[in-house]
């Protein structure tokens, strides 16, 4: 038999168990409120889950007092009502973490099926009874609670598995983790030590997956900040390739063909209008795109200028075709050989061909312009901004290289390798 002084030191060390989760909980609900980059609704849906997880800690150690040291079977009771009503709860709260798209109307009519399941306990037997000398007797309904989390921990783990797939970052495992903690918890409460505790392996599962959650939610703002920042750097892109000079020079020559060949004033606006649409459309593209649409758009933009400036030729060589690269990659070279090399020349040259090599495939631009310093593209000046552009995207977006061998008054040479293994095909 158990003297006192053992027996409150038995206690004491179960209740000391709560301590680090309540601080667990304290720090998340910090951490939600001051942190500014987590999206107002998944905030509130983080504060309920903690606000509930607290709940349910409160209840596991009442529980345990009720049963092992305070026998007062109603109180008991109420509190075996709020534990069972709580834990699928708690679970559909997290469905809204990983997907709140959805409405989940049928887990809510799970969740209150359960809570009235048990709140029958208070004037029937049919899910728990507790006796006047504090013993616990199960109904037929009482595994109720269990299956219907099981459930809702099922669908849990699907979508899940569904944002981990389409997703597919390495963050998105936290997700998966999260669940294998909850399902350790329920293996080790039902199989390994289902004795009484003052809190829950479940409920320590559940703090746990709340600061991993947190964590998750922030690296998805990094993912979404990443994003617009990419966005972002597109619409400079586009900026930086229709320049006023070049809308207003290229109506200017669509203006005076009209006057003497409107059949090819008409035909250079239609070009015109793909171009400018074609423009637009690359914000949209934050994957790779065929290097046959790449090279259209190019093409669109060179026919354009050969009408302007009649010294000028561009000739391609592509032969090999079957790869994708970022949208804005050739097209923007071509320009900028146009404008700052070919231009002023007699008889100005661009050549751009395709290859294959060993290791990818292979795109060059060669011109016989003016040439330049090749030391200025690592100056952010206008007249090279356009070839750090396309550089930082062939890297970021391919992890290709954009290499430049220019000499002054002689021509300019700029190579693209793009690797195979950055290939959808």
């Amino acid at each position: 038999m158990i003297d006192t002084f053992s027996w409150d030191r038995m206690a004491y060390a179960e209740y000391r168990i709560a301590i680090p989760f309540l601080f667990i909980l304290i720090g998340a609900v910090i951490a939600a409120l001051i942190d500014p980059y987590i999206k107002k609704r998944d905030r509130r849906i983080l504060l309920l889950i903690i606000i509930s997880t607290f709940i349910l800690l409160l209840q596991n150690i009442a529980d345990y007092t009720f049963d092992a040291m305070i026998p007062i079977p109603f109180l008991r009771t109420v509190v075996a009502i709020i534990g069972y009503s709580l834990r699928p709860l708690i679970i559909l709260l997290f469905c809204y973490l990983v997907d709140g798209k959805r409405k989940y109307l049928p887990l809510w009519l799970l969740v209150g099926a359960n809570a009235a399941v048990y709140l029958s306990a208070l004037f029937s037997r049919i899910s728990f009874f507790i006796t006047e000398d504090n013993g616990f007797l199960r109904g037929p309904l009482n595994y109720a609670c269990h299956v219907i989390s099981l459930f809702m921990l099922t669908y849990l783990a699907y979508i899940s598995f569904k944002r981990v797939n389409k997703t597919r970052k390495i963050e998105s495992t936290i997700l998966l983790f999260n669940l294998l903690t909850v399902a350790a918890s329920l293996f080790v409460s039902f199989v390994i030590d289902p004795n009484n505790r003052a809190v829950s392996d479940l409920t320590m599962a559940i703090a746990i997956c709340i600061v991993f959650y947190y964590i998750w939610l922030h690296l998805q703002f990094v993912r979404e900040h990443e994003q617009a920042m990419r966005a972002e750097q597109r619409i400079k892109i586009m900026i930086s390739q229709i320049q006023p000079h070049f809308l207003y020079n290229t109506l200017s020559t669509i203006q005076a063909l009209c006057r003497t060949d409107p059949e090819k004033a008409f035909a250079i606006t239609e070009r015109f209008g793909t171009y400018l649409r074609q423009n637009i459309d690359s914000l949209s593209q934050s994957n790779l795109i065929p290097v046959k649409k790449e090279l259209e758009h190019t093409k669109i933009y060179a026919e354009i200028e050969m009408v302007r400036f009649g010294n000028i030729t561009v000739e391609y060589d592509t032969p090999e075709t079957d790869f994708s690269v970022p949208a804005l990659s050739i097209q923007p070279l071509v320009e900028n050989a146009i404008r700052h090399g070919v231009r002023i020349r007699d008889k100005g040259m661009i050549k751009v061909s395709t290859a294959k090599t060993a290791n990818g495939y292979e795109i060059v631009i060669e011109d016989n312009g003016t040439g330049f310093d090749v030391a200025l593209i690592e100056q952010a000046d206008e007249t090279h901004i356009g070839l750090k552009n396309v550089r930082e995207r062939v890297q970021s977006l391919c992890g290709g290289t954009l290499e430049i061998d220019s000499t002054e008054n002689a021509g300019t040479k700029i190579t693209i390798l793009i690797p195979k293994t950055n290939q959808n095909s």
